[in-house]
């Protein structure tokens, strides 16, 4: 079996109450983010998360987002941050990338968030279309797992 035709991986044990986690995306490129945040909600479904959802205008914006919602009065136990940036001819997708890494890095451990990222950073619409289907390496699925691992592991130091 091809990673393209493996099944979405399981959402990790998680004890205590169904947690409530805020979804960050910039569906710039609709379908590919729109792909991600299916299987995101999919694994979140496993573990009856109440999920939240806001669109933001790009990947830029995205630590922006996560660090107001972090200072907002709503209080989520996790955080995914969804997007997706093409390499095109100018030096614009550098900039973009690693702003938008660096800042979800800078406001999740300041403010210790349980965050999952998954910002597309590919060469290609293709390459980031393989990696949102609805099947195999989903990086949505990922993202959505990766933030439930660190709400385990935050409750079980609490």
């Amino acid at each position: 079996m091809s990673t393209a035709d493996a099944p979405l991986p399981a959402a990790p044990s998680l004890p205590g109450p169904a947690p409530r986690i805020l979804v960050i995306s910039a569906p710039y490129y609709r379908q590919v983010v729109d792909g991600m945040l299916a299987a995101a909600q999919a694994i979140f479904a496993e573990v009856a998360a109440e999920l939240t959802v806001v669109e933001v205008g790009g990947a830029y914006e995205l630590p922006q987002a996560l660090a107001i919602a972090a200072a907002s009065v709503q209080d989520f136990d996790g955080y995914v941050a969804l997007g997706c940036v093409v390499r095109g001819e100018t030096d614009h997708y550098e900039f973009i990338c690693a702003a938008a890494m660096d800042g979800l890095m800078r406001v999740a451990t300041r403010e210790a968030l349980c965050l999952g990222t998954a910002l597309l950073t590919v060469d290609t619409l293709a390459q980031a279309l393989a990696r949102s289907h609805e099947t195999g390496s989903n990086k949505g699925a990922e993202a959505a797992v990766a933030c439930l691992k660190q709400i385990a592991l935050k409750r079980s130091l609490a």
